[in-house]
């Protein structure tokens, strides 16, 4: 296949301890051309979580301008796929490595990119209640007594989601039932996470809406959110910068680590960061659809 029809693009694995691990994400180059329908149509061919459209940017200060796709929608913002395009770019040699900044459908946000991953800062924080912990368990296929007694919030730092907070031993046990789900307002979906306050870290599963309810590996929406989920629960510090880490994809047979700090002022969350690691694994050309 020659000609401009084809485009380059990578596959990255982002917040990944290793090659295989993480969240797999495709990455398609100098895609200013595409159509909304043809950018669907390829996310849908790739068939990952979600795939980072890189274009040229259109807002002052920006260095360039990702457009997120899952198989079945656009999304104005997310975690991995930011992680994932920045460090490709600067991988690429295409930007110099440091802090860049990446238009998105959630504003101008300042991504810092070392050799090994990228650090992402997130967007306004959001909070609103949210449903009853008994009845959003009982839709993730767990009992009231499952639930550890902290309320559910809808958090976010660009894309809300609601936060479950369960027994350790409850979240692998989750099932979904997206029916119900579809019931409660949660945002983009649900994090169901245990907190482990002597490592600071959670051990999260996420259910997403935009992926028909299913499972997510690494989400770095929802782990920016959790920080404002924490600060507002008591269960970080409610002035000055916490440190904590999200571990996910875990049962999905695909492990990934997600560092994070969330800065505090009079007890709510005033913005958030997520860091991972990125780790390339294919690449190639690929058709643009008619």
């Amino acid at each position: 296949m020659n000609g401009p029809e084809l485009l380059d693009y990578e596959i990255v694995d982002v917040f990944a301890p290793r090659a295989f691990a993480g969240n797999p994400l495709a990455v398609v180059y100098d895609a200013d051309a595409l159509t909304t329908a043809q950018c669907q149509a390829l996310a849908n061919e790739f068939h990952l979580s979600e795939t980072s459209f890189l274009c040229a940017p259109t807002e002052p200060g920006a260095d360039y301008r990702v457009r997120i796709f899952t198989p079945y929608a656009e999304l104005p913002f997310a975690g991995h796929p930011s992680v994932g395009a920045a460090h490709t770019l600067v991988r690429a040699g295409r930007l110099p490595a440091g802090t860049v900044r990446q238009e998105c459908g959630a504003g101008v946000l300042d991504v810092v990119v070392d050799e090994d991953g990228a650090t992402l800062s997130g967007g306004t924080p959001t909070l609103a209640d949210g449903p009853a912990a008994e009845e959003l368990a009982s839709a993730l296929g767990l009992d009231a007594a499952d639930v550890s007694g902290v309320p559910v919030e809808v958090a976010g730092c660009g894309l809300p989601f609601g936060y479950l907070s369960v027994c350790l031993d409850a979240v692998d046990r989750a099932v979904p039932d997206p029916a119900a789900l579809r019931r409660f307002a949660v945002g983009e979906g649900v994090s169901v996470l245990s907190w482990d306050a002597a490592s600071a870290t959670a051990y999260a599963r996420v259910f997403a809406a935009d992926l028909a309810w299913g499972e997510d590996p690494a989400t770095g929406s929802a782990a920016l959110g959790a920080g404002v989920w924490l600060v507002e629960t008591g269960l970080l510090a409610a002035e000055g910068t916490s440190s904590y880490t999200v571990r996910q994809g875990e049962h999905m047979g695909r492990p990934s680590v997600l560092e994070c700090t969330v800065t505090a002022q009079a007890g709510r969350a005033a913005g958030a960061t997520v860091r991972g690691s990125v780790v390339p694994v294919a690449s190639g050309r690929v058709r643009v659809p008619g």
